[in-house]
């Protein structure tokens, strides 16, 4: 039987590489083999209890219709108040979108606003859909590597180079999914500042990980450095990682209205609402006490600083202390080059140290060349204290040669 020709856009991407390896390690672990999983970035706590009794409220109320398109209007007023109240913004209702997770408002961003030919400014390492929803959009991912030398922070020189008349998009994700890296106030003023040259460019800010703080330092977002911006900026959030609430999938953006409205067109044609009743659940995260976050705050922060100390004394591995999220990304250069050495893996690269680790000690880790940064690695420590021992114990005995 002859197939069919698939579409040029679903060919110029890939498959989630973290959820590729997720899917393949939680096969072998089925098959009965004692895998550790260190790639899905997500909370290993469950949902606060009055997040979930608000749903359950919702469901024995029949809150189980269709809603309007962009959110019902209590989440986007308690969205409103959050970035009022948290982040000193101003919005209104209608500059507020409510979307099927994070992912989904960014995918609305990049197919509202984006054409054939235009660019799309990511510094790498990045976050892994970036570059492929803007290729889904027909648009050129313009990759500025930022690595550990930098304290994977792109510069303000850097970003004017990169800068041109096609550019459409600057993406800039802090703290940063996967190296942790926070910009500070100061570092986003001077990134600002090239963006006031540019009229031309809108910037687009991925704050997800904005309560998963691990120094207790202030959050700053570049609309914070630069409010001149704010009319072409969209900020970007949702409630996966601060309330462990990631199969629930609500992320919420705003912004100029007219770009809003323009991705509520395309969610009506495409998801419609997001579930009714996560969306009563997200409302109670961002009314309700915010206390729910500490213990896990508390508890990544014991476990960033225990992975942390264990990689830099591992030979071949280097890895920074981060200031959010809850990644270590860990520079393994050395280490491919001695394994490649020796013989035990095949190419000096690391997909080969990656798959090396998965089959023959059982640890799944992340290539970092899925994020833009060959020769590293990104586990997840949202897991427990005793599976990192194990499994750091594990890449330790792997990378002895």
């Amino acid at each position: 039987m002859a197939q069919i020709t698939l579409s040029n856009r679903v060919q110029s991407i890939k498959e989630s590489p973290t959820l590729a390896i997720t899917a393949k390690a939680a096969k072998y672990k089925a098959e009965g083999r004692p895998i550790i999983a260190l790639a899905a970035g997500e909370p290993d706590f469950d949902t606060p209890q009055h997040i979930k009794d608000a749903a359950k409220t919702a469901i024995d109320n029949g809150f189980t219709k269709y809603t309007p398109v962009s959110g019902i209007p209590s989440l986007k007023k308690a969205i409103v108040n959050k970035f009022k109240n948290e982040n000193g913004f101003d919005y209104a209702i209608n500059e507020v979108i409510v979307g099927v997770g994070g992912k989904q408002t960014i995918f609305n961003l990049c197919l509202a606003v984006l054409n054939k030919g235009d660019e799309v400014i990511v510094p790498a390492p990045y976050w892994v859909s970036y570059a492929d929803i803007a290729m889904v959009a027909e648009a050129t991912p313009i990759i500025i590597e930022c690595g550990i030398e930098q304290g994977f922070k792109l510069q303000p020189a850097q970003l004017e180079a990169a800068i041109s008349l096609k550019t459409k998009i600057f993406m800039i994700n802090s703290p940063s999914n996967p190296t942790g890296a926070v910009y500070s106030l100061d570092e986003l003023k001077a990134l600002g500042e090239v963006l006031l040259r540019h009229p031309h460019v809108l910037v687009a800010t991925d704050d997800m990980y904005e309560h998963v703080n691990l120094t207790g330092d202030k959050f700053y977002n570049i609309l914070n450095a630069t409010p001149a911006l704010k009319d072409r900026c969209i900020v970007l959030n949702g409630v996966s990682k601060a309330y462990s609430m990631t199969g629930w999938r609500i992320g919420y953006a705003a912004g100029p209205a007219y770009i809003i409205k323009a991705m509520e067109i395309l969610q009506s044609q495409s998801t419609s609402n997001a579930t009714s009743i996560s969306q009563v659940a997200a409302q109670a995260a961002l009314e309700g006490s915010q206390d729910c976050i500490k213990p896990m705050v508390t508890a990544f922060k014991e476990r960033h600083k225990y992975v942390v100390d264990r990689f830099n004394h591992i030979s071949g591995l280097s890895c920074l202390m981060a200031g959010g999220a809850f990644y270590a990304f860990v520079d393994a250069r050395g280490a491919i080059a001695r394994l490649h050495q020796t013989g035990k893996i095949s190419a000096t690269t690391d997909m080969a140290l990656a798959e090396y680790l998965l089959e023959s000690f059982d640890v799944a880790v992340v290539p970092g060349s899925a994020f833009g940064a060959e020769g590293y690695f990104r586990i997840s420590f949202a897991t427990s204290m005793d599976n990192l021992q194990n499994a750091l114990d594990r890449i330790e005995k792997a990378l002895k040669v």
